[in-house]
């Protein structure tokens, strides 16, 4: 009974190791780690570029926006959102 529950504690512990060992390699958590790690200093490293192109892309969006405004005051009707300028309509 002793030898029983001793062989089938070893065979439990020799399955989890073989289980063990079969998801190391199957998942591989150090690969996985070191590449989050590559790329999370890759992203450190680009911070001031990523930076530089949003400010960009955010300039250029106002200055189209502020362009459309300017337009749409231009044609309304309305003389004072048009600034100096006097409705010739009128």
């Amino acid at each position: 009974m002793l030898r029983d529950t001793l062989e089938m504690n070893i065979k439990r512990l020799v399955d989890f190791l073989i289980y063990s060992k079969n998801f190391l390699i199957r998942k591989n958590p150090l690969k996985s780690m070191a590449n989050s790690f590559v790329e999370g200093i890759k992203d450190f490293l680009t911070m001031k570029k990523k930076l530089k192109m949003a400010q960009y892309r955010l300039n250029y969006h106002r200055h189209q926006f502020q362009k459309m405004e300017q337009l749409i005051a231009e044609n309304n009707q309305h003389s004072f959102l048009r600034g100096n300028n006097l409705n010739e309509t009128r």
